[in-house]
């Protein structure tokens, strides 16, 4: 970064300061909102793939299939149905976040040894205490992990939300294409890699603590 555009920067941010946090907020809003629903309903996908696998194709190819889809053309489609605002948005960040989710969820439990859950149906647990006790905590670590994933892609996905007025970092960067101004670019792309690597580190550490140490059956 030059030193005309470092002094344009924070020229920017002293003027922008209060916006800045209010468009931080919104990022954020749009990235746990779409995250907390994703996770509801990715992890039962998930379970229900690896119970019942000629669900395979059309579960996680469909949820492969929207991850292929641009994501301004995904915005474009849900307008129709959403309006244009912070449900369109929300709802294309979903979209986005599922495959990761099902992907890990079904791959951690396929993982399980299943040694292990003949060792506890022979103990008499049923289907559903095998798989809260034994399958989902053996494969949680792996669930973080798509989790991890799915949120650090939906930071930065969540920038294009300013094309449908829906807010977030994505303004800042809408707003310096549109008048040529470098340094509103950087406050919008700056704020946006710092929030992804702070949900990476603290979403990985996470993913240590789940790592199964032991399981007491």
């Amino acid at each position: 970064m030059n030193g005309t555009l470092w002094e344009q920067f924070i020229k920017q941010l002293s003027m922008r300061w209060g916006d800045l946090l209010t468009a931080t907020g919104q990022h954020m809003q749009l990235v746990l909102i779409s995250m907390a629903i994703a996770i509801v309903v990715g992890i039962p996908l998930g379970i229900m793939v690896s119970r019942y696998p000629v669900l395979k194709t059309l579960i996680l190819g469909g949820a492969g299939i929207l991850q292929t889809i641009p994501s301004l053309a995904l915005l474009g489609f849900m307008i129709p149905i959403f309006g244009i605002g912070l449900n369109t948005a929300i709802a294309a960040l979903f979209l986005y976040s599922l495959l990761p989710i099902i992907r890990n969820t079904f791959a951690g439990i396929q993982d399980v040894d299943r040694a292990t859950i003949e060792a506890a149906r022979g103990m008499g647990m049923t289907s559903a205490q095998i798989l809260f006790k034994i399958e989902i905590p053996l494969s949680l670590s792996v669930i973080m992990a798509g989790i991890r994933t799915a949120t650090v892609i939906n930071v930065g996905t969540a920038t294009l939300a300013a094309f449908i007025g829906a807010g977030g970092l994505g303004d800042f960067i809408f707003l310096g294409i549109q008048r040529n101004i470098d340094a509103l670019i950087l406050m919008g792309a700056i704020p946006a890699a710092i929030l992804a690597l702070i949900l990476d580190y603290l979403l990985g550490r996470m993913e240590k603590l789940t790592t199964p140490k032991g399981l007491k059956l």
